[in-house]
């Protein structure tokens, strides 16, 4: 590695940061976010997505700009103007009628054109289907830069592949993929992450193959996750167990062991919808991607009725009845509530006139009410309720006495099927 190599991290969320800190150990870096109070936290040696604890933040953090090897967190535009590498790792969402938001990729595209120099390397982490890193962000680059293209600046493409709330997984243990636009381009971006990932790297032969590779990745959980859902939905109108023929058919090597339940967040949720937008630009329409998508978009309204159904058999009256939700964030031992499907539940929930209270050890209410309009409490009720709808897996819950929030009559329905036979109904 170049000894002078300067890297700019743009985006310091559940990606960015990981990613930052790590290169931090070996490189000077500065750490770019458009949020002022996402960066003072970090400032102060705090990350309240809790994907870097506060020692190992504390440790690599840089109190004023800085050639040293270390990470400087700065909102400042021009902190980033002496650095040769710009990694992009920005969110890339749909809109409410799914299709693809490249708004904040042009946006931060714009931000790294303002102050790129001849030899300088742009490489973007953030999900697209193949074909944005060159046919969408470099041509904004070149716009706002005045440069051009493999010429007087490069890009790459390394796939992020952080899994939030996974302390096993992280970042330096996970293999990367990695790609340059250009055959030279693609040794240097796969020697800087060498630097770093313990893991090791797979340099592919174009980003365009870079970037399908990250959208298939997701697409295909996707797809298994949505076949298990539909079994879960036949077996349980034959009144078969679902978790238990799932155990059973696990005996054999290769049955892949998936679950079933809500698909949300900003990967396995969102990525399907990138590349069936992308086929469909080339006159093919995606049938079993689409599907997929579809089935499990249904699933938070079949968990409802399923809730339903088993108060109406226990004698519980739905109408004005009292349900209490156990997480709303989108996965388990994550704050993130970003495209949560377990907001499909309540909404469904409420349409049969049940009262839906919301209890997430680790969601932050304002964002959930800026969000969904909803609220949720950090505390654990003092009430009793009809039914008690287990919908996240925090560790918090599994060490709580869900007894204490149940009516005399009240049920139990576990979505992520981990209470055993406590539970009334599962998925």
């Amino acid at each position: 590695m170049d000894s002078n190599t300067k890297i700019a991290v743009i985006g310091l969320g559940y990606v960015g940061l990981p990613l930052a800190r790590l290169f931090a150990t070996k490189h000077a870096v500065v750490g770019f976010d458009i949020n002022q109070s996402r960066v003072s936290s970090l400032k102060s040696g705090t990350d309240t997505t809790f994907e870097v604890d506060d020692v190992t933040l504390q440790k690599v953090l840089l109190k004023q700009p800085s050639n040293a090897i270390g990470l400087y967190c700065t909102t400042v535009v021009s902190d980033i103007a002496d650095c040769n590498y710009y990694i992009v790792t920005v969110p890339t969402p749909v809109d409410k009628n799914n299709r693809p938001d490249l708004t904040p990729l042009y946006k931060s595209s714009e931000t790294v054109g303002s102050v790129l120099k001849k030899g300088d390397i742009v490489i973007y982490e953030s999900t697209v289907y193949p074909g944005v890193t060159e046919e969408e962000c470099v041509p904004v680059l070149e716009r706002i830069s005045g440069l051009k293209f493999n010429v007087d600046f490069f890009a790459g493409y390394s796939p992020e592949r952080i899994n939030p709330g996974d302390k096993e997984h992280t970042v330096e243990k996970i293999l990367k993929i990695t790609s340059g636009s250009t055959l030279e381009i693609g040794q240097k971006v796969n020697e800087l992450y060498k630097s770093v990932i313990t893991a090791g790297t797979h340099l592919a032969p174009s980003i365009k193959v870079a970037e399908a590779a990250k959208v298939i990745e997701n697409s295909q959980r996707d797809i298994n996750i949505a076949f298990v859902n539909e079994l879960a939905k036949i077996f349980n109108l034959m009144n078969i167990d679902t978790q238990a023929v799932l155990e059973a058919a696990r005996t054999k090597w290769n049955f892949l062991p998936f679950k079933p339940g809500l698909v949300g967040g900003h990967c396995i949720g969102v990525d399907p919808y990138y590349l069936a937008q992308r086929a469909q630009e080339f006159g093919y329409h995606p049938e079993i991607i689409l599907a997929g998508r579809r089935l499990n978009d249904s699933m938070g309204e079949y968990v409802a009725s399923q809730v339903v159904k088993l108060m109406i058999k226990k004698g519980i009256s739905v109408n004005g009845a009292t349900v209490l939700m156990l997480g709303i964030t989108f996965k388990e031992n994550c704050p993130d509530v970003r495209n949560t499907k377990i907001v499909d539940v309540i909404a469904a929930l409420t349409d049969y006139g049940i009262t839906v209270t919301t209890y997430d050890p680790l969601a932050n209410p304002l964002e959930v009410q800026k969000e969904y309009n909803l609220v949720t409490t950090n505390l654990v009720p003092k009430q009793q309720f009809d039914a008690v709808i287990l919908g996240v897996a925090h560790h918090q819950f599994l060490d709580l006495d869900l007894s204490i929030l149940q009516n005399t009559t009240s049920l139990l329905y576990d979505v992520k099927g981990v209470l055993g036979d406590t539970a009334d109904g599962r998925l």
